[in-house]
């Protein structure tokens, strides 16, 4: 970082501590109770904040269950209720995304994604709100063609992104950088693939974690991802929101392993037995198209999505270089993390109960 840039955010990491000493700060969040937005409130309600968390009418509050928060009813689609929840609102949170590899109607990815995501910048900007942290992902930063990490400036066009979650997230973190220029202090974090306790849906990571615990994961493609515990996520949050530059992306990661490495982790805390055979992409592809007509033709969701097939042709690799320089972020052990998901789900009924080998989670 250059030197002025050095003073500029050490000053406002100083304004904000002092803030934090004669006031506590009202802190708002949206997706509260989903599995990342659930770990962001824990570590506001430690740092001493009083959390609002938005809940939509028909949501399912169970994570935030036992936590000191005040909940508001909403939903980002709402303008209203967006522009109401923000009065008196220091910092906004704004986790809430619509992650699925597969809607009945794709335009519901995009109105939650990209329209929910307007609504919160420009409520935010209306309410003077001294700082937003917009959770967007690596889905929509560049991977590099000659096997190199990727990083928070790696070039990328939105053709270039597979599906309509990767889109529609391009489109929203388009939008907050515009946000930027209109004056409102928003930063940017990028999560690669969080793995922990506390995932509801589950997410798709969520969702190979339990076929591989149900014995459904009998082969693997070659790919790979960049995992990180969604604790370190919620941490990388808040450094974000303490000593990050407005307008400035950060990817919160941490270790880089192919879909057969993270089987191996699993394998060794589990004592499942790890899939050993490898499909090319194209049988997986096929597969992926006849699960999708199978199911559709049931009106039901597919249990091998195209969208992630394909996005499985490239290894999902990152760099977090900057987070880690600039914000300060840790890296804890992503066995733990993956032994803590296990325990998670196994004790919360989504999979048979089985010993887990790794203690330290």
């Amino acid at each position: 970082m250059e030197d002025d840039q050095v003073a500029a955010f050490n000053l406002v990491f100083e304004i904000d501590y002092l803030y934090r000493v004669f006031f506590m700060s009202r802190v708002f969040v949206t997706g509260g109770t989903g599995f990342v937005g659930s770990h962001v409130i824990k570590r506001l309600i430690a740092r001493g904040d009083h959390v609002v968390a938005l809940v939509r009418p028909f949501g399912n509050p169970a994570l935030l269950k036992g936590l000191n928060v005040e909940t508001v009813t909403g939903d980002i689609t709402d303008f209203d209720s967006i522009y109401s929840a923000l009065a008196g609102i220091d910092e906004v949170y704004h986790v809430a995304a619509d992650y699925r590899l597969w809607a009945p109607d794709p335009r519901e990815i995009y109105y939650n994604n990209l329209g929910g995501t307007l609504n919160v910048l420009e409520a935010s900007l209306r309410r003077g709100v001294r700082r937003v942290v917009y959770t967007s992902t690596v889905g929509c930063l560049g991977i590099p063609k000659d096997g190199s990490l990727g990083d928070e400036e790696t070039p990328v066009t939105r053709d270039q992104l597979v599906g309509h979650y990767k889109k529609s997230k391009f489109d929203a973190q388009a939008v907050a950088l515009e946000y930027v220029s209109k004056g409102l202090d928003v930063v940017i974090v990028n999560p690669s693939t969080p793995i922990g306790p506390g995932d509801v849906k589950p997410t798709p990571t969520g969702k190979i974690i339990l076929d591989f615990l149900r014995g459904k994961m009998r082969a693997y493609v070659d790919t790979g991802l960049n995992f990180i515990s969604v604790e370190d996520v919620a941490e990388g949050h808040i450094l974000a929101a303490e000593k990050g530059l407005a307008g400035r992306k950060y990817i919160l990661g941490n270790r880089n392993l192919s879909l057969k490495a993270f089987f191996d982790i699993l394998s060794q805390i589990t004592g499942r037995p790890s899939p050993s055979i490898k499909i090319p992409h194209w049988v997986a592809f096929l597969a992926a198209v006849g699960d999708s007509a199978y199911n559709g033709m049931l009106g039901k969701a597919p249990n091998i999505p195209i969208e992630g097939v394909l996005m499985a042709r490239k290894k999902m690799f990152f760099s977090s270089d900057r987070a880690i320089e600039e914000l300060g972020l840790k890296s804890s052990p992503i066995e733990d993390a993956v032994a803590q998901s296990v325990n998670w789900f196994t004790s919360n009924g989504y999979a048979p109960t089985l010993i887990v080998k790794n203690k330290m989670a």
